[in-house]
């Protein structure tokens, strides 16, 4: 157990990542969370784009909300959108008060304008004033962005991807532990690319500056087996042996998300797009991924073949035939 950051939220470092919520029944929610309970698990993090999840695990917390700490997160970047969303996610998780509200996936050029006088911050710390939130936060998948944050003080937390093969972040990391920024790792297992669930987790949390990992679980099992990597964080010579061969073996064809493919010529959000096709394929979330797929602005479909993209990966990725992967399935 450890402070998340400098909130009073005190936490198991194994916590609840609630997409996969959607692919299940409430009735099947409702025994995960009875599990994470039994475990000690005591924080769950979910999002109003999530469809159901909010509702489900509200549905699932009757009688039992002081056993934990909720967090969850808006897409809306005006001050009536935001004021509106903090309404709805009380409703939904059928509680009077969310320990951690979120400005979700925060990108660069979007920073600076959301602390406006019309924007969604003034309506975060309106909400925090009332007590209907206790803590602001931010998610991001921009090393940027996160930067940002940590160079200010309006967030108690921080939540970014990280994980064996996406571990760009580290120093961030260290920079924001010091400042006592909380830090939440979303996407422990690369959005489903790691089938070790055990050695993603424990590569992560044998890392004192991180507090908390937060993976996707849709089963008793899968809760068991994540809370059990707390009791050795130790890494062998054979987990550091096992996590380079990962990272050699998926390495050539994983998006981090660095986004320094980018800007592309016709407008492609290059990252977004394997984003997408990784929702799809490894979160098994197939309507879903089509439906934000289909609200891009541009498609993997649209990619002109100029190869510009390639010649700025730092991982040498081959984006071209990848973008023809991500138009085969989702369009």
């Amino acid at each position: 157990m450890r402070f998340l950051g400098k909130t009073d939220m005190k936490i198991k470092r194994v916590g609840f990542g609630g997409i996969p919520i959607q692919r299940i029944t409430q009735e099947d929610t409702n025994e995960v969370i009875c599990e994470l309970e039994n475990q000690g698990i005591n924080f769950i993090d979910t999002a109003r784009g999530y469809t159901i999840s909010e509702e489900y695990i509200g549905h699932s917390l009757k009688g039992k909300r002081d056993k934990f700490y909720l967090a969850t997160k808006s897409m809306s970047r005006d001050y009536e959108g935001m004021k509106n969303d903090i309404e709805v996610s009380l409703r939904n998780l059928q509680t009077d008060y969310i320990d951690l509200y979120q400005l979700h996936n925060v990108k660069p050029e979007e920073y600076d304008m959301i602390f406006n006088e019309d924007k969604a911050y003034r309506a975060l710390l309106e909400a925090k004033e009332a007590g209907k939130i206790k803590n602001i936060g931010i998610t991001a998948h921009s090393l940027d962005t996160i930067e940002k944050a940590i160079s200010g003080d309006r967030f108690a937390t921080i939540q970014f991807p990280y994980n064996i093969v996406e571990d760009q972040a580290d120093e961030l990391f260290k920079e924001a532990n010091a400042k006592g920024i909380g830090i939440i790792v979303m996407k422990p297992l690369a959005g489903g690319a790691l089938n070790d669930a055990t050695l993603a987790i424990k590569y992560i949390l044998s890392k004192e500056y991180i507090d908390v990992a937060i993976p996707g679980m849709d089963s008793i099992e899968q809760v068991k087996q994540n809370v059990n990597v707390l009791e050795n964080l130790n890494l062998t010579y054979d987990d550091n042996k096992k996590i380079e061969e990962i990272r050699n073996t998926l390495g050539s064809r994983f998006c981090r998300r660095c986004e320094y493919c980018l800007p592309c010529p016709v407008g492609i959000n290059i990252p977004a797009n394997f984003l997408m096709e990784g929702y799809y394929t490894r979160y098994n979330l197939k309507e879903w991924a089509k439906e934000r797929y289909a609200a891009l602005d541009f498609k993997a479909s649209e990619c002109i073949e100029c190869g510009l993209c390639e010649t700025k990966c730092p991982y040498d990725l081959p984006i071209r035939d990848m973008l023809k992967n991500v138009s085969q399935k989702l369009g």
